[in-house]
């Protein structure tokens, strides 16, 4: 049965969205191995998952208010998917599923097909590395919690990628298998200290990619190396000063009260006299933030290495890669964070914690590809597309 509502179908389009494919989301979700024996899959899998993601690209967290959510709309939802179901599982139900019967790794692997399958994904050059912990995730039993380490595309808001760690000093370890993943063709590859490490660096440049590490004390000896080109300048017999290669590029903005200046400072000379495997390239980036109001001030200054060539990357270039790869803190972390309520969702049980982290990477990418940039609107605005229409929006996507 297929029901037509031309007024519906109106207010859909005046909404503004165009949902994604849900049923190649279904297809994909069906490819996940559910571990219940036979009498115990009251719920089958794949569909119960895209409801909890309907569910969350609605604007619920907690599985109890995912539960309740689905719960309002059973009767459509049962309908729409031809379901053997008398009704939507409760909250307790969900929890276990999510806890004991998801692979999350092979959720992260379904997630990043998906996302990587959507039209456009993938054009941007910088893929972020970094890690998270989820901190709802601690107790007792897990005093330091669930740490993911993900893979993003910054200018798109999408996760290519992203593996479960031990700790964040794991992240070592891990960041190559992560890296495995992915295809580094063409790609630049930015990581801060953690994974700033020669062997990642290799195989960055043998995946014919490049690299822009960011350098702190856990590499002392290229960090020395860095920090004095730049520190040091060398007189000559004359009294002037050593000619240097030193190319700069700096940007200023100022709103709120507050006013920041940010330059970029990038030499080449250090190409053949350090150590690093690939190294092309060495830069400082000094930061200048005053806040009037507070009547604070504030200088930051961070050094890195790549292996992009003068030719390859500018300083200004440089500049645009280090300000994009922070840009993971406010389009991932902190939205998952804010947004997305994962710290404060209690999820100590099982692999919950890092499934619904999945979850929330998935859909994130699918509202950022949408071209939301305000997600908490998104949110609301899906919401308003379900609760005007569930049926109807459920069955148009699936036939």
């Amino acid at each position: 049965m297929k029901l037509t509502l031309p007024a519906t179908e109106q207010r859909v389009r005046q909404l503004g969205v165009v949902l994604f494919d849900p049923k190649g989301l279904l297809e994909r979700l069906s490819q996940l191995g559910d571990r219940r024996g036979r009498r115990g899959k009251r719920y089958e899998l794949a569909p119960l998952l895209l409801f909890v993601i309907f569910a969350k690209l609605s604007g619920e967290d907690e599985p109890s208010g995912i539960a309740d959510w689905l719960s309002s709309r059973a009767r459509e939802f049962i309908q729409a998917l031809h379901l053997d179901w008398s009704r939507t599982p409760h909250h307790s139900t969900l929890r276990r599923i999510l806890a004991f019967v998801v692979e999350p790794e092979e959720l992260d692997r379904v997630v990043a097909e998906h996302l990587a399958s959507l039209s456009g994904v993938g054009t941007s050059r910088l893929i972020a590395i970094d890690g998270k912990t989820v901190r709802g995730t601690i107790s007792e039993a897990n005093p330091r919690g669930e740490h993911l380490l993900a893979a993003y595309l910054p200018r798109e808001g999408v996760v290519l990628g992203q593996v479960a760690v031990a700790s964040k000093e794991n992240e070592i370890v891990e960041a190559p298998k992560l890296l495995a993943q992915l295809d580094l063709r063409d790609k630049v590859v930015m990581g801060d200290a953690m994974q700033t490490q020669r062997k990642l660096s290799k195989q960055v440049k043998q995946a014919s990619g490049d690299f822009v590490w960011l350098t702190k004390e856990n590499q002392p000896t290229v960090l020395r190396e860095i920090e004095e080109l730049f520190e040091l300048q060398t007189p000559t017999v004359l009294g002037g000063l050593v000619p240097n290669d030193f190319v700069r590029y700096q940007e200023s903005d100022k709103g709120h009260g507050r006013r920041e200046r940010r330059r970029i400072t990038v030499s080449s000379e250090l190409k053949g006299y350090t150590k690093w495997p690939y190294l092309e390239q060495v830069f400082r980036l000094e930061r200048w933030r005053t806040d009037s109001k507070a009547g604070k001030s504030q200088t930051e200054v961070v050094y890195g290495l790549t292996s992009l060539s003068p030719k390859a990357a500018s300083a200004k270039d440089l500049f645009g890669f280090v300000r994009d790869y922070w840009g993971i803190e406010n389009g991932l972390h902190h939205r998952r964070d804010v947004t997305f309520h994962e710290d404060r969702t209690r999820q100590t049980r099982g692999h919950a914690g890092h499934v619904m982290a999945s979850l929330n990477n998935l859909v994130i990418g699918l509202l950022r590809h949408l071209g939301f940039t305000n997600l908490a609107r998104a949110r609301r605005v899906s919401d308003s597309l379900f609760n005007q229409t569930a049926y109807l929006a459920i069955e148009r996507m699936l036939t």
